[in-house]
């Protein structure tokens, strides 16, 4: 069965250089620009990294912190967790070269997501 740790942490911002630079100031969060994604990415001193998802992104909810799982075939883990009584929110998304992502509801209708990183 897969480990299916935290992989990735989506905090919603309407500005993603002005939460950046709050969460680099307060916590000394490393802070990293994607342009060509137009993604802003943060690392925690332990590694825990994520980024900051704006209402351009398909997932964005103001006030929901996404939590993304590794797995490492996301058409499998969402065919366990349909089975399972979950819901796939966001089906497979590819970006080319970085990863793959899916967003599931369980049961209760918390929604998680699952990620696979190329390479990693």
């Amino acid at each position: 069965m897969a480990n299916y740790s935290i992989a990735h942490i989506e905090i919603p911002a309407v500005d993603a250089s002005e939460a950046s630079t709050f969460y680099n100031e307060v916590f000394g969060w490393k802070i990293v620009t994607n342009t060509a994604h137009n993604y802003v990415t943060f690392q925690a001193e332990d590694g825990l990294r994520g980024g900051f998802q704006g209402p351009h992104e398909k997932a964005y909810q103001p006030g929901r912190l996404l939590v993304y799982l590794a797995t490492d075939d996301i058409d499998a883990a969402l065919a366990e967790i349909e089975a399972h009584g979950g819901k796939t929110i966001v089906p497979k998304t590819v970006i080319p070269n970085i990863l793959e992502w899916a967003i599931f509801a369980d049961p209760a209708g918390n929604q998680v997501g699952l990620s696979r990183r190329y390479n990693s």
